[in-house]
């Protein structure tokens, strides 16, 4: 039995009016609020390792710094910006892939780089030995492959850690960060494509700030979760 064309027509109205207007608006609203309120953001690759990991799913707060128009880069209202020791998710000027970073230096700053020793102003970042508990969140046998720290920026610490018998940008003269620009770059110093490849990130770049890991599974071990790591806060 063919239906009449008006039959169907008066049908999908009906499921437009039932279903579809009102999903349609849930996944405006779902959208806009992770464009500009709160995003989650999949970490792929190690370059913020000890402090994020491969398999961390984290917490981006986009109203940390300003408020954007929905799905744009417009910023409607300004409020802070990033501070040195934030971890921020920006875009990389080189290539637009999103990266998520922590910010070094900010305008101003004379930033400068000696056997992966931070100075900032012509003064030394300090360093410390690393709690053992953030150690162990690294694979017990590629612990021996790297060295691990504390970094105090100002009043700002976080975990860091190197590898010797890997090649990597450990040295860079004094440079000025430009108004407008910020430093950036991985935890992980020696696996980090960062501000020492591609240069200062323009204000306008900047996502937001990651602020927790939600949850986190393990890609080396079945994908399986890692209880201790949901909802932690990223320092």
């Amino acid at each position: 039995m063919k239906l009449d064309p008006t039959v169907w027509k008066r049908r999908l109205i009906r499921l437009w009016h039932g279903w579809g207007k009102p999903l349609l608006v849930v996944l405006i609203v779902l959208g806009s609020f992770r464009s500009a309120v709160a995003d989650w953001n999949d970490v792929p690759s190690g370059s913020m390792k000890p402090t994020i990991l491969e398999g961390d799913r984290i917490v981006v707060n986009k109203l940390a710094y300003d408020l954007k128009v929905p799905f744009t880069r417009w910023r409607v209202l300004e409020w802070g910006a990033p501070e040195r020791g934030d971890i921020v998710v920006c875009f990389s000027p080189a290539n637009g892939v999103r990266l998520v970073k922590r910010v070094i230096a900010v305008p101003g700053d004379r930033i400068e780089l000696i056997d992966n020793r931070v100075f900032i102003n012509g003064t030394s970042a300090a360093y410390a030995p690393l709690d053992p508990d953030v150690v162990n969140q690294i694979p017990t046998d590629q612990q021996p492959l790297h060295h691990f720290a504390t970094e105090r920026l100002g009043d700002r610490v976080h975990p860091v850690m190197i590898t010797p018998g890997q090649p990597a940008p450990r040295f860079f003269k004094p440079v000025t960060v430009p108004p407008g620009h910020f430093f950036v770059m991985g935890d992980n110093r020696d696996n980090s494509g960062d501000s020492r490849v591609f240069g200062f990130v323009p204000r306008d770049q900047i996502v937001g700030q990651a602020v927790a890991v939600a949850l986190s599974v393990d890609p080396d071990c079945y994908y399986l979760p890692r209880w201790d790591r949901f909802f932690s806060r990223l320092r």
